[in-house]
């Protein structure tokens, strides 16, 4: 094996020179596979026996990832690896498909890598709780989470979710509050008498000093830790007074952060997620457009502060960031070859990719999150 590649794979070679994308190896290590997927010119396949070890392979610290369960795939690379595998996978992606060669990438932060996940969502099976098998659908019961917060891991460990197929968990770290959703909805949940219950419960959290609703079926930060991370950067990158365009703004995080803007117009597509931008910026000078960012018309400002789904921008997503005609581009990305075809793109339009800053806000698995700066 000789790098890491967007996804989490290791990159190497089949016998007969082919390239073989192997889920479960690292850089460095000769391993016995099983093939999975059999191209002309490359195969996939998942390790079956490690003959020669990294020394960053380490034994997975949680019991359920031992059994199997998919939550975090990386739990078998060592913590104070990860990092550098993520930056490898980044320049990677950056190289082949940006054709950026040197990135300029800044000093990744890093967060703690357990006990910080504000947000699960779970099968459930007889009434508890489970994760999907690692490349499959079939379930793993846990009766804990290594990176679940702990009033999370609380419900995990002890509640009990009746019929339900599956169950979304989410706590406000600063207010202590917590919600649960089942589907069905209507499935009687045996939980404490603190959790909010079905589709209009919601949660309030703390960042940067301000107060945000965060309902049940909001899209929000997995870690408070890294959205006050990611508010500090983009705070930093989009300056202060200006005009603002809050793209897949979710509940209002970067426009309610935003520094002293002259203006912000934040635009959201979900439902909840829109109802609660507006109730998060009711007191700023912000205005909340539901609307597919990709069919939005745009409108001219500034700076252009985006933050899609792993999907990322795509054409249509950039094609509204150009309408905008912004200076500067603020991309919060969680893929990186979604990444790097949004950064391809913008370069190709005319901007310049002034940072690359890593934010490990997923630890134990190989996503990543950037936060990524392009000017005109």
């Amino acid at each position: 094996m000789t790098r890491m590649v967007a996804g989490g794979d290791a990159l190497g070679r089949a016998d007969d020179g082919r390239v073989a994308l192997i889920d479960g190896a690292l850089p460095g290590e000769r391993v016995r596979i099983e093939v999975t997927a059999n191209r002309a010119d490359h195969l996939r396949g998942r390790v079956l026996e490690v003959l020669q070890a990294s020394p960053a392979r380490v034994v997975p610290p949680c019991v359920h990832a031992r059994k199997g369960c998919g939550g975090c795939g990386w739990q078998h690379v060592a913590t104070e690896t990860q990092p550098q595998l993520k930056l490898d996978i980044l320049r990677d992606a950056l190289g082949r498909i940006a054709h950026v060669a040197d990135p300029p990438l800044a000093e990744p932060v890093l967060l703690s890598s357990e006990g910080f996940r504000t947000t699960v969502r779970a099968l459930v099976v007889d009434g508890k709780p489970a994760f999907r098998r690692h490349q499959s659908h079939d379930p793993v019961l846990i009766d804990s989470c290594l990176v679940a917060h702990p009033l999370i891991d609380e419900l995990l460990r002890d509640g009990h979710f009746g019929r339900a197929s599956e169950v979304t968990l989410r706590v406000g770290v600063a207010s202590g509050e917590r919600a649960a959703l089942a589907d069905p909805a209507d499935t009687i949940l045996d939980l404490p008498a603190d959790v909010a219950r079905g589709k209009t419960a919601h949660v309030h959290e703390l960042i940067d000093g301000h107060s945000l609703r965060v309902s049940i079926n909001s899209f929000f930060q997995s870690r408070t830790d890294g959205a006050e991370t990611l508010v500090r950067l983009v705070r930093e990158a989009a300056g202060r007074d200006r005009v603002l365009a809050d793209l897949y703004c979710g509940v209002g995080l970067f426009a309610i952060t935003a520094d002293e803007p002259r203006r912000v117009i934040a635009v959201e597509r979900g439902r909840a997620a829109v109802s609660d931008a507006k109730h998060n910026l009711r007191d700023h000078p912000a205005r909340v457009v539901r609307a597919d960012v990709g069919k939005w018309k745009g409108s001219k400002v500034d700076v252009v502060v985006a933050d899609p789904s792993r999907a990322g921008l795509g054409r249509d997503g950039a094609r509204t960031v150009l309408a905008c005609d912004p200076e500067r581009v603020v991309l919060v990305s969680c893929d990186a070859a979604a990444l790097a075809r949004d950064i391809g793109l913008l370069i190709g339009a005319g901007y310049g990719l002034t940072s690359v800053t890593l934010v490990d806000l997923f630890a134990h698995t190989p996503h990543i999150e950037c936060v990524t700066i392009l000017d005109r």
